[in-house]
């Protein structure tokens, strides 16, 4: 160690006194005397079990209170507490739910349609399948298949689904059974704005099957996944019916899962793009 030196220029003997008591004895120095700062002194540091209690203090603080309109910290009021649903009326019988049919639904063939090969519903003509069941249910008056005179005669003058007044709407296509081939998905205009889907997919025999059908006063039809959404006008102003149709597998067919009202927001921006039937996700041409 090297001897030291005062300001004075007189060199001194190393320092070998300990720490603390250096620290003491240069705290007793009188003032105007130069003071040579210990070399072992060290700046502390907050350990890191201090930062960890600070971090998780602060926002228990601050769940615990709540900021007034001048900065300050102001309790929030105490937490409600939840309540589990009351059944009204316990004592009353209520209606019962058919049990499904093990079996699920009956498939819907379609007659008067050749059989399509490798369950392919891309060789189906959308036109000649929606004539072919309307010759099928002609006397039917009501429900899915029912058809005005009018529609039925303009489909009959039909050659292209999606052509200029053809009530049957260019096909899509999308795998809505979770089998890794398509279904063929139709739309039907009819009069009042009103809308028949159709969803229809094929058997190992080729034979094709309709597992969705329905008419209504459609405002859009969405394709989400595997399901078909439809919006639809709901009974109060400013309100729309989501009605989203999905497989089951159960049931072998298609059901209507899903059934909300929500409340139409005001149009803000440029509209969602349209997609185009030959564009769109899981549509092939």
């Amino acid at each position: 160690m090297k001897p030291r030196r005062t300001p004075s220029g007189a060199p001194q003997p190393p320092d070998r006194t300990p720490t603390a008591a250096r620290t003491s004895k240069a705290a007793r120095t009188p003032a105007g005397t130069a003071r040579t700062p210990s070399r072992t002194a060290r700046t502390r540091h907050p350990t890191l079990t201090t930062l960890i209690t600070l971090t998780l203090a602060l926002p228990l603080a601050l769940l615990a209170t709540g900021c007034g309109g001048s900065g300050r910290l102001e309790s929030a009021g105490p937490t409600p507490i939840a309540s589990g649903p009351v059944h009204l009326w316990p004592q009353r019988q209520g209606a019962s739910v058919l049990p499904a049919d093990p079996a699920g639904a009956p498939p819907e063939y379609v007659t008067g349609i050749p059989p399509v090969t490798g369950q392919n519903v891309h060789q189906v003509d959308p036109v000649a399948l929606v004539k072919a069941e309307i010759e099928e249910a002609a006397s039917t008056v009501t429900g899915p298949d029912a058809m005005p005179p009018e529609t039925i005669a303009a489909i009959g003058t039909c050659t292209r689904a999606g052509a200029p007044k053809c009530p049957v709407l260019a096909p899509y296509y999308r795998d809505l059974t979770g089998n890794g081939r398509d279904e063929l998905i139709i739309g039907i205009e009819l009069p009042d704005r009103q809308l028949a889907v159709r969803a229809f997919t094929a058997d190992p025999d080729g034979r094709l099957n309709r597992i969705m059908g329905t008419i209504e006063s459609v405002i859009g039809v969405e394709l989400a996944g595997r399901d078909v959404i439809l919006r639809v006008p709901g009974g109060n102003p400013g309100y729309e019916w989501i009605i989203a149709w999905s497989w089951d597998e159960k049931q072998r067919t298609m059901l209507p899962t899903r059934d909300q009202i929500v409340r139409v927001a005001q149009p803000r921006g440029p509209k969602r793009p349209a997609a185009s039937p030959a564009t769109s996700p899981g549509t092939a041409p």
